[in-house]
């Protein structure tokens, strides 16, 4: 926990290395002593804060991978980062559940990038929001996505190209700090239906997780060291050669249902990156056929980040999961 209490918004955090995490990284020290924290910087926004010399311990510039010690004073303090430079877009396709003055929450289909990155600047749904004239481009902090410089305004969290399904953006730097102290305390309810391969049981799926090493645009598991992930299973249908699940999020890391469901031996039915190609020739071709992961969000609730009233919003199956689904339930056993 920081030292001292912080004053106005983007005033410095102190903190003092506590016994147990001598030793650790000083980035990850950060990370964690800040973690559900209001200010609290991202792994890819400290590490530019970093390299501008912006994080002293014991007055001095320190590296990220440098070790810390028990005693020492950490004094990390923030910077501004850069407006977004995403293009205002029109005609752009998603449907908006709910907005105010400080969020927005949308139904974002599968097939729709969520912010700009590397290889498409344009037609996500940061542009397109900006079309609708939800946020300010020239006066909305941006959040730095973690692979890349595009900032990503009132982007809280991600749901993948090919996941369908609800997501809240806010409107105001305000919302975007309480959104991401929600986040990080994992008090916000993450719902999710998937159809995947086999037959399975419920469980709760509770591991490390952290870059695979032999294909970085993947996560696994099967880490030495790694963040925790937990997903909570539930059968909702189980089909002779398929299974239709919900799966509740505690943790919200980056593919974490599509890790823990493929790594069990039960990928999601065409999930591009972890399934692999079933045995079914009928599973196969449903899966071309959906061109996607059959993975939908279906419900978000959280608070309000101005009322403190707890919201939630559901999202029903889209068309192509939904046909899928049917399909399935027909198959002979």
């Amino acid at each position: 926990m920081p030292l001292e209490p912080r004053g106005e918004r983007g005033a410095p955090f102190v903190l003092v290395v506590p016994e147990e995490a001598s030793g650790a990284r000083l980035d990850r020290f950060i990370v964690s002593a800040l973690r559900g924290t209001l200010g609290a910087p991202t792994r890819t926004e400290l590490q530019r804060w970093m390299e501008h010399g912006r994080v002293t311990v014991n007055g001095a510039k320190k590296r990220a991978a440098d070790k810390v010690q028990v005693g020492a004073k950490v004094v990390v303090d923030p910077e501004a980062p850069p407006p977004s430079t995403a293009a205002a877009e029109d005609g752009i396709e998603f449907n908006v559940l709910y907005k105010d003055a400080h969020v927005v929450v949308v139904n974002k289909p599968a097939g729709l990038v969520v912010h700009p990155a590397k290889g498409h600047a344009t037609g996500t749904l940061v542009n397109g929001l900006l079309g609708l004239g939800l946020f300010d481009r020239s006066s909305f902090p941006g959040v730095a996505a973690d692979d890349d410089e595009h900032v990503r305004p009132g982007i809280v969290h991600r749901l993948d190209k090919g996941t369908s399904g609800v997501m809240i953006v806010a409107r105001t730097p305000a919302a975007q700090e309480s959104l991401k102290v929600q986040f990080a305390q994992h008090t916000i309810a993450r719902e999710y239906e998937a159809l995947c391969v086999g037959v399975l049981r419920g469980r709760t799926f509770d591991t490390l997780h952290g870059r695979d090493s032999k294909d970085r645009k993947k996560f696994t598991s099967k880490v030495r060291e790694g963040r925790r992930a937990v997903t909570h299973v539930e059968v909702l249908a189980q089909m002779s050669i398929a299974c239709h699940v919900l799966c509740r999020l505690e943790t919200g890391r980056t593919h974490q249902i599509r890790m823990h469901l493929a790594e069990a031996g039960h990928g999601i039915l065409g999930d591009p990156v972890y399934g692999k190609p079933p045995k079914s020739e009928a599973l196969r071709e449903l899966g071309a056929g959906l061109g996607h992961q059959a993975l939908h969000a279906r419900l978000l609730g959280f608070s309000h980040p101005d009322t403190r009233e707890r919201m939630t919003f559901t999202a029903p199956q889209p068309t192509d999961f939904e046909l899928a689904l049917l399909t399935l339930k027909a198959l002979p056993a």
